[in-house]
């Protein structure tokens, strides 16, 4: 067991190497596209600003550490929503579903969708618009596996598809997401995880949208026309790193259903295309049945300028409720909010529904 763990370390360090040694700075930002990879839809997670890295656990897992899908019991549904940067119309939904396959085994599915509401549409005959509206959509699908190995250590790995259309133009990718969680001490305290995101194919937009009619060479009576097609710019995904660390302070009696945990954790972000984030949290959780969470996340290298500070201002804040649908059944029913203060707009709501079976 010992070498199957060094093992794995040591191919998620190799990992981290090669992250490092293609990694960005600052100097890169906005040239990655599909940032909606980095949106956060899920409550539980967004509570503690995306930085449960080393506990999180189920359907939630497999937006921040596909590792954690392991630790689902049974079957888990959540369905979220999320309003992003509240002012900005902009909403997150998503879906997910975790099952439990033999004793250590977990399958998982991950739905997200952005709704942009109503655009206006314009023209560069008619600027002020022409009436119509149209709405973006941007859709992504996640199907991952994680195993379990002694309750120690988990690995996941998860494939995304991402869909990113309007009526006339599309682009199509994959990416590729996997996860390490390390577990230790007398009751587990002690938990270790690292997860590398983001890592797919390129992605360019084509379709109708990019070609134009225009008129033919050395036509002076524009009598003759000719349709023009424009090729896009290929874009990157936005690779991601993370790595954490966590540790629970059992409070309470010998029985586990009486027992609180209070769970204090760090957590670092290497971005590929923004400044890396660095960032430390608490979790309280009463019996499992009620939990209170907050986290601060800072940007390394922050600049002073108004302009190059990022929206979040680093705090985050939320509260779950969880309770079995009728006495000692293990059926169990949830409601998660989370809160991440921006600035500017009115920062962004997540609240999710929660059901284990």
């Amino acid at each position: 067991m010992n070498k199957f763990i060094y093992i794995v370390f040591s191919v998620f360090f190799s990992l981290v190497v090669v992250d490092t040694a293609f990694a960005g700075n600052p100097d890169r930002q906005g040239e990655a596209g599909a940032y909606e990879l980095l949106m956060n839809p899920w409550a539980r997670t967004a509570g503690l600003h995306t930085m449960s890295t080393s506990f999180v656990s189920g359907v939630e897992a497999m937006r921040l550490n596909v590792a954690g899908l392991s630790r689902a019991k049974g079957t888990e549904i959540v369905i979220s929503h999320a309003r992003y940067l509240e002012g900005t119309d902009i909403k997150m939904n998503a879906f997910g579903l975790a099952q439990k396959v033999g004793k250590n085994g977990t399958f998982g599915l991950s739905l997200m969708a952005l709704d942009f509401g109503d655009i206006p549409v314009t023209t560069t005959a008619n600027p002020e618009g022409t009436g119509g509206t149209f709405s973006p959509n941007f859709f992504n699908l996640g199907l991952g596996y994680a195993h379990v190995f002694e309750n120690k250590i988990s690995v996941g790995i998860l494939v995304r598809g991402i869909s990113e259309s309007t009526s006339d133009l599309r682009a199509f990718g994959f990416g590729l997401d996997a996860g390490v969680q390390y577990v230790s001490g007398p009751q587990d305290n002690f938990k270790l995880g690292l997860s590398l995101r983001n890592i797919g194919s390129r992605m360019s937009f084509g379709g109708q949208g990019l070609s134009q009619q225009l008129s033919a060479p050395n036509d002076n009576d524009n009598s003759f026309l000719l349709t023009y097609n424009t090729r896009s710019a290929a874009f990157e995904l936005p690779s991601v790193l993370n790595i954490g660390i966590s540790y629970d302070f059992i409070i309470g009696g010998e029985e586990e259903a009486m027992k609180s945990r209070l769970t204090i954790l760090s957590n670092f972000t290497s971005n590929s295309f923004s400044r890396d984030q660095v960032g430390a949290g608490v979790e309280f959780a009463y019996k499992e049945r009620f939990m209170l969470r907050a986290g601060y996340k800072y940007d390394l290298g922050q600049a002073n300028v108004p302009e190059e500070k990022n929206v979040y201002t680093g705090f985050a804040a939320g509260a779950t409720i969880q309770v079995p649908v009728k006495k000692d059944s293990e059926t169990s029913f949830g409601l998660d909010y989370a809160y991440r203060l921006t600035n500017p707009w009115g920062g962004t709501h997540n609240i999710s529904l929660r059901f284990g079976l």
